[in-house]
């Protein structure tokens, strides 16, 4: 297995799309009012997982380009989006933007997927299919361990990660720099950054399901050490909270980009 990330997501595509906290209702309120959405905008979502943002924010603008390298990613988000008729669900890449016909955008999303690229070129890409007052939009949620305030639990999921596959994550999981400087060299340099603080709370079967969702510790990267990983997971997790239930803090992030 490579480092790329349809690859790396493949396996887990259906923990990504039940376990992912996805994204608050304040966000989707802030991208209505900033950029003044009134439903006839067309918007890419450029590495759209299985939907977190796309599903939401297709009920605030015209249309939809849901795009993304892993074609169990958007089986799963189809799956979650039967009512609705105003995405267009792609397989593709960021390598592609200026040949897959995407037309005239008015905003770009990238939620948890800008650091898998190459920010620079994708930025200028961007430049040429936005229309003019158009936006990028750079979106990001704090997961357990790495945050400010992370519960006691994180580091029991960190130690049984680390015990079965080794303390390095994998490609694109921890950017080296910052989103905000890559926004502030591109052609959209005028960036505005705002953020949200909720939380949510998860039983057993729901934390340890969201650990097969990262990129670092997918099905396909544990193999037939899954049980094992599993099981020493519950137990360590059960040490920590004997209810089984864990709240989590979460810390979403939201980087506008406007063109000066």
């Amino acid at each position: 297995m490579t480092g790329r990330p349809e690859e790396l997501f493949r396996s887990a595509a259906p923990y990504y799309a039940r376990y992912r906290p996805g994204y608050p209702p304040e966000f989707f309120s802030y991208l209505r009012d900033r950029l003044h959405l009134d439903g006839t905008q067309r918007v890419l979502d450029l590495g759209c997982g299985t939907g977190q943002i796309s599903i939401p924010l297709a009920n605030l603008v015209g249309e939809v380009i849901a795009v993304d390298p892993e074609p169990g990613m958007l089986d799963e988000a189809r799956l979650r989006a039967t009512e609705l008729d105003t995405i267009d669900w792609r397989i593709g890449d960021s390598t592609a933007l200026t040949t897959m016909g995407l037309g005239a955008l008015d905003l770009t999303t990238m939620g948890a997927s800008f650091h898998w690229m190459d920010c620079d070129a994708v930025l200028r890409d961007l430049d040429t299919i936005t229309v003019p007052g158009g936006a990028v939009v750079v979106a990001s949620g704090s997961a357990p361990g790495i945050t400010t305030e992370s519960p006691p639990w994180a580091g029991a999921i960190a130690e049984v990660r680390a015990r079965w596959l080794g303390s390095q994550r994998r490609r694109g999981s921890d950017p080296a720099e910052g989103h905000a400087e890559a926004l502030a060299r591109s052609p959209f340099s005028r960036v505005e950054t705002v953020g949200w603080a909720w939380s949510l709370e998860r039983d057993l079967d729901a934390l340890v399901g969201l650990q097969l969702s990262y990129s670092y510790s997918t099905p396909a990267l544990l193999g037939d050490q899954r049980a094992a990983f599993e099981h020493d997971l519950r137990e360590a997790l059960l040490e920590m909270s004997p209810s089984g239930t864990f709240t989590e803090h979460i810390r979403t992030e939201a980087l506008v980009g406007t063109r000066p």
